[in-house]
């Protein structure tokens, strides 16, 4: 499994032509304490950049941006009922959704690891 980054706080992790989105530990403490996330639903079609969920929180309401472009085949049921697993465990269990790729060449355009954490380094 590969993961990358984007600019605005994703985490994307790709195995075969599925990727996993949610928010970085970064974003996630920038917000504070998540009080409600907006799930796409199942079958909607994203474009690169469109706004794909909603994170709200004590502080602010974010938009959650399509890393890729893809259709949903998941949503992340357990952030309706206790939306701050996205504050304990940003990227792992607090996952947002899972898209299936339709453009794999647009991974080239996304952050690895290393280069996220720098870019978060020089914010």
């Amino acid at each position: 499994m590969s993961r990358y980054f984007t600019d605005e706080h994703e985490w994307i992790d790709v195995s075969g032509d599925i990727a996993t989105v949610g928010i970085t530990d970064y974003a996630q403490e920038q917000l504070g304490d998540i009080v409600f996330v907006e799930l796409p639903a199942e079958g909607k079609v994203f474009a690169k950049g469109d706004d794909a969920a909603v994170v709200e929180s004590v502080k602010a309401a974010s938009d959650v941006y399509a890393p890729i472009s893809g259709e949903v085949v998941e949503a992340n049921g357990a952030l309706e009922d206790e939306p701050a697993l996205v504050n304990s465990d940003a990227e792992e269990d607090g996952w947002f959704f899972k898209l299936r790729l339709t453009d794999t060449s647009e991974l080239d355009e996304l952050m690895d690891e290393a280069a996220y954490k720098e870019f978060v380094a020089n914010l």
